[in-house]
């Protein structure tokens, strides 16, 4: 049986047809249109499809968008800032080399912004638990952390001044 919903995607409102079984990423990618959000997977295993949800890192591929009413959904689309320009996670991932095709980038990001909202200063430790659910085939994981990193450096001394 099909419903209408509202979605919160990017603090903005997105009213969809949904049945109970529509998954999160299958809803934001086919029927929204934002297609940032990548489908591996699709067994919760890739990290490919992480969504913040109310700022925490969650797959979406295993989440009925249904449960997802009434939370604050973000995706890859995002976290640019206002004026259009990249995230500084996402600057920090391109300096260091740290996307090669690109597929599980989004969900990288996603996780390494929500790790470093709630730990503006992570051990590199804690960094490889926070990317621990998402899989790179192509970099060898040494320039996402490096790009990680060097984000966290820089919120740190941001916030030390």
């Amino acid at each position: 049986m099909k419903q209408l919903i509202t979605l919160n995607i990017n603090n903005e409102d997105y009213d969809v047809i949904v049945t109970p079984m529509d998954l999160l990423v299958d809803v934001v990618r086919k029927t929204i249109g934002l297609t940032g959000t990548k489908k591996g997977c699709g067994q919760g295993d890739c990290g490919a499809c992480t969504m913040l949800i109310d700022g925490k890192p969650e797959l979406s591929c295993l989440k009925l968008a249904i449960t997802a009413v009434g939370k604050k959904i973000t995706t890859i689309e995002g976290i640019a800032n206002e004026d259009g320009t990249l995230h500084p996670i996402q600057e920090a991932f391109l300096d260091h080399g740290a996307v090669q095709c690109g597929f599980c980038t989004p969900g990288m990001i996603l996780s390494s912004k929500a790790l470093v909202d709630r730990n503006p200063n992570p051990t590199m430790k804690e960094i490889k638990t926070a990317l621990a659910g998402n899989t790179c085939r192509c970099t060898g994981y040494i320039n996402i952390l490096a790009a990680v990193e060097s984000y966290a450096k820089a919120v740190a001394e941001k916030e030390a001044k």
